[in-house]
């Protein structure tokens, strides 16, 4: 479905034309030197440039453009009212660079998706055409997608497009001009006048969506745009949401609504579970899921996570893993300790491996917090000959060692 697109004056062509007839194409800005670059400019109705053709106003005209060398080519519209607009790029068609000889006009015959209206008042209008061998930054003149320059006037748009080309070597770039006169078409009062455009209003929660129409980029929400009657394809864009696409009915004078609820992107979670020392089991809601280190892709929730470890305490943690998180886990595990108890005939002091650990009191004494591992055990009394024996400590057990001192003779 074709498009009109808007320029500042509310047209899709309110006339294109840059400086009196008597003025040079190099004139329109800035006089720069002779150039090997060439660039043609010419509207449908005079292809030879030979005439000053008059179009109606509501007429659709079209634009045709050609360079001699490649080039990116950049076409304004001047009205004799000093109103300017932007036509080449615009928002349904930013392909903007030509090949050397090539010759293309705007919109094509064939599969364009907008048109180019004239507009009025009547007056003499004209179509300005730059080409440049590198690309020119419009961002502080233009807005490409609307078409509005924020500029009136040729000598205005003559001193901005100075000021842009003024970074390039003058024999990088040249303008070409083309000029009609905009009249007026009979009306038939007796013939109602029906809206040409009807409003599509798009809003999104949240906002801040960009807003596609017909695989286009326009804008973000919330949006109004001026459209030609007719279904339209709306698509919708926001991080972390899914896309949003529905399809609209433009009505002449009517402002049609898409008001979207984005639904939000659900995305798994990461787990990076680690421990000191490594290859302990890990439990993950109670199920076994492997060894660390461990990497877990989760969707998002709360888990309740173990470590578990021979001779070490199990590690218990809760975690909550939000959408597309990642949540690491470092678990330092704590080694079990043993228990020795020691028995004697006599109260005796006891030694571990040659270190005193304390005395048997009624011939008994507990050792907790050991770590594992042999031991030798020595039980010394005054009149008595030292006992000795040798024990392994299991971590998280209690041993029992029995030490008879026999009596000194």
């Amino acid at each position: 479905m074709k498009r009109i697109i808007s320029t500042t004056l509310g047209l899709l062509l309110a006339g294109s034309a840059l400086a009196a007839p008597e003025l040079s194409p190099q004139g329109i800005i800035v006089n720069p030197v002779p150039t090997d670059l060439q660039v043609r400019v010419w509207v449908n109705k005079d292809p030879s440039k030979t005439g000053n053709p008059v179009y109606q106003i509501g007429e659709r005209i079209q634009v045709s453009v050609q360079v001699n060398q490649d080039a990116h080519v950049y076409i304004f519209s001047v009205k004799s009212t000093g109103e300017i607009g932007l036509i080449l790029p615009n928002a349904f068609d930013q392909n903007n660079f030509l090949r050397a000889g090539e010759t293309r006009t705007f919109p094509p015959a064939t599969g364009a998706r907008y048109a180019l209206e004239v507009a009025g008042p009547e007056g003499q209008d004209r179509v300005l055409a730059v080409a440049s061998r590198q690309p020119l930054s419009l961002a502080q003149i233009a807005d490409i997608q609307t078409g509005r320059v924020n500029l009136q006037g040729a000598d205005n748009l003559a001193r901005a497009l100075s000021i842009v080309v003024t970074p390039l070597p003058q024999q990088d770039w040249v303008s070409n001009v083309a000029f009609f006169i905009v009249g007026r078409a009979a009306v038939t009062p007796v013939q109602p006048v029906q809206p040409a455009t009807g409003t599509l209003s798009v809003n999104s929660s949240p906002a801040g969506a960009q807003v596609l129409v017909e695989g286009r980029v326009v804008g973000s929400t919330p949006l109004n745009l001026v459209l030609r009657p007719g279904r339209v394809d709306i698509e919708l864009r926001l991080g972390g949401y899914q896309n949003f696409r529905t399809t609209a009915q433009i009505r002449p004078g009517e402002t049609t609504a898409v008001n979207a609820n984005l639904v939000p992107v659900v995305q798994n979670g990461l787990l990076q579970i680690n421990s000191n020392p490594p290859g302990a089991q890990v439990l993950l809601n109670g199920r076994v899921v492997g060894n660390t280190p461990l990497n877990l892709t989760v969707p998002p929730g709360r888990y309740d996570l173990e470590l578990r470890l021979g001779g070490y305490q199990s590690f218990r943690a809760s975690l909550s893993v939000g959408s597309g998180q990642t949540v690491p886990v470092n678990a330092t595990l704590q080694a079990l300790r043993g228990a020795l108890e020691v028995y004697t005939n006599v109260e005796a002091r006891i030694f571990l491996d040659g270190r005193e650990v304390g005395q048997t009191r009624g011939g008994f004494l507990r050792l907790d917090e050991l770590e594992g591992g042999s031991v030798q055990v020595v039980a010394l009394a005054p009149g008595y000959r030292a006992a000795l024996r040798d024990v392994r400590v299991e971590a998280g057990r209690t041993q029992q060692v029995r030490l008879e001192l026999p009596r000194a003779r």
